[in-house]
């Protein structure tokens, strides 16, 4: 069962232990990372505890839509308070020996009801009084794909980032034994945030150009939440905003931005190439001695739906 697994248990056997495992089956000695959304904070608080182990496996990093500076997180204020992180401690996340799953179920529900109009009413009127079948539309089929979390994980990160913001305190928490301190980043740091966000306001992923100390490259894309970051540039949508030179402010980056037409993807692979040492064949065989292929991708556990994984 997963309803004991922690946060530290992401951190150290979900992001550390993929970076090793990457770097052994490749032969390298850095690879590049990159998360988005709640992954960007996992993986940054990952690359924190390998900083304080002086672990140099990062060649780069990469943050789509992510949170580091918790201080304004937008209409999810509204879910997320003192009464409600308590309900769920009690009831999930370990206290008093209780623990289980946050649904997916839920989770999905909140975050429809955090846009209603489009993800809920919509809905309502097209298809149950109208009677109409909804168009297939795969971002919103992926979106609409939930996933169940521990109890103990997503009580952790409530608490310690949206209602504590205790992750920009340097020495405050302390993750896989280690002190995180997300100054101790130096790496190069390509973050990605999109204008129309609603669940991560654009001004506040701003933040982390401050908070990561190596070479910070921060990009605006048009759109929401998903629609911004998945955007290829094949269908030239768009448009983003680049500003090489960053700013004391959100505003004041965004006020001397350039307007660029188009995908920001372009603009993330000239960057990124530079991290990415020389371009070699790709192999034809997956894994090695240690870690064997289990299975063709992409495996069976993105397939598996919320409700059977209950």
């Amino acid at each position: 069962s997963m309803s004991k697994v922690t946060w530290d248990d992401y951190v150290g056997e979900g992001v550390i232990k993929a970076i090793e495992v990457t770097k052994d089956i490749g032969g390298t000695d850095q690879i590049n990372v990159l998360g988005f959304c709640v992954g960007g904070t996992l993986t940054s608080t990952a690359l924190a505890v390998l900083a304080a182990r002086k672990k140099d496996y990062v060649a780069s990093l990469t943050l789509l839509t992510t949170l580091l500076d918790f201080t304004d997180t937008g209409i999810l204020d509204v879910f997320i308070d003192e009464g409600m992180v308590k309900l769920r401690e009690s009831t999930i996340g370990g206290e008093g020996g209780h623990f289980g799953m946050m649904s997916g179920l839920d989770l999905g529900n909140t975050f429809s009801f955090l846009r209603p109009n489009d993800l809920v009413w919509n809905y309502v009127v097209e298809n149950y009084l109208k009677g109409n079948s909804p168009p297939p539309f795969d971002l919103l089929y992926w979106n609409g794909d939930s996933t169940n979390l521990p109890g103990p994980m997503y009580c952790w990160y409530l608490r310690h980032t949206y209602l504590q913001n205790e992750l920009i305190k340097p020495g405050k928490l302390i993750v896989c034994g280690e002190k995180v301190d997300l100054g101790k980043i130096t790496v190069p740091a390509y973050i990605y945030a999109s204008h129309d966000d609603h669940i991560v306001p654009w001004k506040s992923a701003y933040e982390s150009t401050h908070i990561l100390k190596g070479k910070n490259r921060f990009v605006l894309g048009a759109s929401g939440h998903i629609a911004g970051v998945i955007n290829p540039p094949a269908k030239n949508k768009r448009h983003y905003f680049e500003n090489n030179k960053l700013a004391k402010t959100a505003d004041e980056w965004l006020a001397a931005a350039k307007d660029i037409k188009g995908s920001w993807w372009p603009n993330y692979a000239k960057w990124l190439e530079q991290f990415g040492g020389k371009k070699i064949k790709a192999s034809k065989t997956f894994g090695n001695a240690q870690y064997k292929k289990l299975e063709a991708a992409p495996g069976k556990y993105v397939k598996e739906k919320v409700s059977a994984a209950q």
